[in-house]
């Protein structure tokens, strides 16, 4: 088999997987429609395309920094009532997000002509990147350098990567993992099936913890992969 990595570190990110109405949720790691979300920007993929290709590939995240949970209070005005009968003066909503997290995401799968591709436009996506909202864009790249593997496995490849983290913060003895498995005992209603209808399957992953691998000696740049 063959992975793709793909680093999302921001100071804020948001993956929600089950918001409805003025509650914005965000899970505590990248859901998978978000992440498919963010290859479909750097291919420069319409909405209205199908994404079965990229939603059939599996997927793993490590979760090198946890971060925080935070929501922001707000407002709008002269929103359209549901019935279609005039508007509401104002209406209020919680919106949540992850403060300061870092995330290793790997994608498997057999295509490497895929991954190849997809890994040469996350280095020059077509569509501005951005992490579960538009206002929360990549704090560093998401493409890495040496993040196409070919010929290994996902939890292999997961467990050693190198660690993510700043070389002035103390890591983790270890680290959670959230692995796509068809066994898994807990279930994220977020394997997309159309973007434009906003249809989605339920997809089943277990969780389990690995140690926390070296960190780099290189510092990731912050603007630009070269």
């Amino acid at each position: 088999m063959n992975v793709l990595l793909l680093r999302l570190s921001a100071p804020m990110q948001s993956w929600g997987i089950q918001s409805r109405f003025t509650v914005r949720d965000t899970g505590r790691e990248p859901s998978k429609s978000g992440v498919v979300g963010v290859l479909c920007a750097a291919l420069g993929r319409p909405r209205a395309e199908p994404v079965d290709d990229l939603a059939a590939l599996r997927m793993g995240v490590r979760v090198d920094q946890e971060g925080s949970v935070a929501y922001d209070y707000q407002t709008a005005m002269d929103i359209y009532k549901a019935s279609g009968n005039g508007t509401k003066p104002t209406e209020t909503s919680r919106r949540y997000y992850l403060e300061d997290a870092r995330f290793l995401v790997g994608l498997v799968g057999e295509d490497v002509g895929l991954l190849t591709g997809l890994h040469a436009a996350l280095r020059d996506p077509r569509w501005p990147l951005y992490l579960g909202r538009k206002a929360f864009v990549p704090g560093e790249p998401v493409w890495l350098r040496d993040g196409l593997r070919q010929d290994e496995g996902l939890l292999d490849t997961l467990t050693t990567y190198r660690w993510l983290g700043p070389s002035w913060r103390e890591p983790a003895a270890k680290l959670r993992m959230v692995i796509e498995d068809t066994t898994g005992p807990q279930v994220r209603p977020d394997q997309p099936i159309s973007f434009s209808a906003r249809r989605f399957a339920p997809r089943h992953v277990r969780t389990t913890f690995v140690p926390t691998p070296a960190m780099s000696d290189e510092e990731a740049p912050c603007t630009s992969p070269d």
